[in-house]
Order: C-alpha cells, then structure tokens, then sequence
C-alpha cells in the first residue's frame, strides 16, 4: 500500500511562489506516475501536472505552463511542485495522486490515480 503525504501549502500574495512536496511511502517507487490535481470550491477536481518517475517525462496543464514546475528528487519518493507567479485563480486543495503503469493518454485523469494524498491548500491573495 502507498502512503502519500503533501506539504507546502500556505498564503501567498499573487506573483509569489510556493513549492509543494509529496513524499510517498510503503513501496518501491519504478514504473510510477506522480501527478498533482487541485480542486477549488465548488468546482471539479483538475489535472495541474505529472511526471514519470522512471525517465522523469512531465505533462502540464495549459493554465500552469511556464509557471509550475514538477520534479522529483534522485535518491528517493519525493516529488515536488514548484509554482511561481502564482495567481488568484490558482487558489485551491492540491492534492498529490500516485500509480503504476498509467496509459499515457489516462495521465491526465483522476481515475487513473489510485493512491491519494489528503491534500494542502494554496491560497493566493490579490
């Protein structure tokens, strides 16, 4: 069973920047996709971005390109979320999802998560 475990949510002003981590536990993390979704009030849970952990691939939301970074770390179970000019509408839970052996056209989706953080929320001012 994977665990996985976000921190680095928080208040930031619009244009700052906040980093995100996910660290995952209870298994050995190969074959693996590592995504963030986020879910604002009243409104559906969507995709923000995924990396493969094997050969660290990455796809993004269109509303977060240039701005958001995902990565992982060399040695461990880490992944990162880095977001910068961070805007009001990105304000949200974000929440970490893992699995293994996703299609590539599911990536992108929630159903293809099975492992779920319990989220951080994000909260950009104006």
């Amino acid at each position: 069973q994977v665990q996985l475990v976000e921190s680095g949510g928080g208040l930031v002003q619009a244009g700052g920047s906040l980093r995100l981590s996910c660290t995952a536990s209870g298994r050995t993390f190969t074959d693996t996709a590592m995504a963030w979704f986020r879910q604002a009030p009243g409104k559906e849970r969507e995709f923000v971005a995924v990396i493969l952990w094997t050969n660290r691939d990455t796809i993004y939301a269109d509303s977060v390109k240039g701005r958001f970074t995902i990565s992982r770390d060399n040695a461990g179970n880490t992944g990162y979320l880095q977001m910068n000019s961070l805007k009001p509408e990105d304000t949200a839970v974000y929440y970490c999802a893992a699995q293994t052996f996703v299609l590539r056209q599911r990536l992108t989706t929630t159903g293809a998560y099975g492992h779920w953080g319990q989220g951080t929320q994000v909260t950009v001012s104006s």
